[in-house]
């Protein structure tokens, strides 16, 4: 192909490039939705929507514990993190104001999403689609989620441990609690469940326990290996005890006996100390009580309510959920 024919071919190329330039009418920007219920979003997002419909972010309002320890919300500052307005309104990080419509969809897509604009954030721009989103990084970051998880600390304390020094060991808020679908495909995007203090396995991921002895005295350790912050952490209603028990010969398990209680206290428990387990810390207890000097069974316990209907005979086989386990031989 000589010279002359290479300059045709690239002029009628050129050409039907400007005919398309000149002729092929641009994507045009949708018109603004009406956004009034995360219903909406199922209509393009249903396996997003279906995710977060199973999630107790979506019961934030209805759940019976929040209803039970907010005094079914005439505790009004609960109302800000239970059924919030748009978290864009407000800012990143700041806390959310409390709106007055859909409650019962508790803190759904379009209080994280939503942007004063209307539209909304995601990973992408694309103007055409019903809900205009808008690349927004920082929806991704610990300062989301901060404006009502750090009410208690929570994004402090991961700031304050190893997982959030960069690196090849950096783990923050959604590496956790909203885990890519697909690790090797991210455009498949992340998991809307949200997993937290109600996932039994995700706690018991969190922590170790540990028994032995030293010169006779149990010993008891419990190490905060897997959680980016405190154990337990954000409510104060998040409780987690150590209990024991002797085993007699004939195998008869004896009453429970508390050890050790992780848990920041209510501000009006003056004079109770904040017992929580920092991110990668220990904490190692001896139990002098002669009657752990046979056979023992140690067991760490988790309860989403702080409190045992009777204090004085607490029965967390009943009240709580099982954590960890392990005993230990005289």
């Amino acid at each position: 192909m000589n010279a002359r024919s290479l300059a045709g071919i690239a002029v009628a190329a050129l050409g039907a490039w400007a005919l398309v330039a000149v002729f092929h009418e641009p994507a045009k920007a949708h018109a603004p939705v009406a956004w009034e219920s995360s219903n909406q979003c199922a209509e393009c997002h249903r396996q997003v929507h279906d995710e977060w419909s199973n999630s107790w972010h979506a019961q934030a309002w209805v759940d019976e514990e929040a209803r039970k320890l907010s005094d079914n919300f005439s505790n009004t500052d609960c109302i800000d993190c239970h059924a919030p307005q748009p978290i864009f309104e407000t800012g990143i990080g700041n806390r959310p104001l409390a709106r007055s419509t859909r409650r019962a969809q508790g803190v759904d897509c379009i209080a994280c999403h939503q942007m004063s604009d209307g539209r909304m954030a995601g990973t992408l721009d694309n103007p055409t689609v019903s809900c205009r989103p808008s690349a927004q990084r920082e929806l991704t970051r610990p300062e989301a989620c901060g404006g009502c998880h750090n009410q208690h600390g929570t994004v402090d304390q991961w700031k304050a441990s190893r997982y959030a020094q960069p690196g090849p060991g950096f783990q923050d808020c959604v590496s956790c609690h909203m885990p890519l679908r697909d690790p090797s495909d991210p455009s498949k995007g992340r998991v809307h469940v949200m997993h937290g203090g109600h996932d039994l396995e995700l706690v018991r991921s969190a922590v170790a326990l540990r028994v032995a002895r030293d010169g006779g005295v149990p010993v008891v350790e419990v190490e905060n290996v897997g959680a980016g912050h405190n154990y337990p952490t954000d409510e104060r209603s998040r409780a987690s005890d150590i209990f024991w028990r002797d085993i007699a010969s004939d195998g008869t398990r004896g009453e429970w006996r508390k050890l050790h209680r992780f848990r920041n206290p209510y501000r009006f428990e003056v004079g109770e100390p904040n017992t929580e387990l920092p991110a990668g810390q220990t904490i190692s207890l001896r139990i002098e009580d002669p009657a752990a000097r046979g056979e023992l069974e140690v067991a760490l316990f988790y309860k989403l309510s702080p409190y045992y209907a009777d204090p004085e005979r607490p029965d967390p086989e009943r009240e709580a959920s099982l954590v960890h386990s392990a005993r230990l031989a005289p």
